[in-house]
């Protein structure tokens, strides 16, 4: 739809991903945050589109209500979100990877293997953001692993702006799934040692 006044873009989602088990309203909070939307037009998206899991939908509203108080460029972003889709994420998936005439975006995942999965077999640019709230580390483990190999942006609530940027060079260097076990590996653990761990195998 074009809109008088303003440059035709073609559309650039960002999907944000909480997965289904736990709450993560730290990470929804973080990408409704001002700040956030800011660097996102700064990107040139169009699109931020939210899996918000069970307790996210209130935060949505709340940012709803607010949103006439952003900045006019923030007000421009088309912003929406549901709560678990049964038939999978697959549709948001690909919207982030620019099929159907966009431009490739981005995928923001709680550190979960599956979601990883999938963006990964798409080869879209993911940063990946482990639940603090969760008591044990695995999350992080798996974050950080895959920073370390390429495959992903190892994202922090407190700095998502950095880590979209961090995206948009990955988008350019991503390594390519599945990997290539080369012996190279500087954590001395190796992503299938710790994709072994999360999933139980690597397929």
């Amino acid at each position: 739809m074009s809109v008088v006044g303003q440059k035709w873009k073609p559309e650039k989602v960002c999907f944000v991903t909480v997965g289904a088990t736990a709450s993560f309203d730290s990470l929804v909070q973080a990408v409704l945050s001002p700040h956030f939307l800011e660097a996102l037009k700064t990107y040139d998206y169009t699109d931020l589109r939210l899996q918000y899991g069970r307790d996210g939908q209130k935060l949505l509203e709340e940012f709803w209500r607010m949103k006439y108080t952003m900045s006019e460029s923030v007000q421009e972003l088309s912003i929406s979100g549901f709560d678990f889709n049964k038939q999978g994420l697959g549709s948001e998936i690909r919207a982030a990877k620019g099929e159907g005439g966009g431009v490739e975006g981005v995928v923001i995942s709680h550190a979960g293997s599956g979601s990883i999965l999938d963006a990964l077999r798409m080869a879209v640019p993911i940063i990946v953001v482990p639940n603090p709230e969760l008591l044990d580390n695995h999350q992080e483990e798996l974050a950080e692993e895959l920073a370390i190999q390429g495959y992903v942006v190892h994202g922090h609530l407190a700095d998502l702006p950095a880590a979209i940027r961090q995206s948009e060079s990955l988008r350019k260097t991503q390594s390519p799934w599945p990997p290539t076990d080369t012996g190279e590996d500087p954590s001395g653990k190796g992503l299938f040692g710790v994709m072994d761990d999360e999933l139980g195998f690597v397929d």
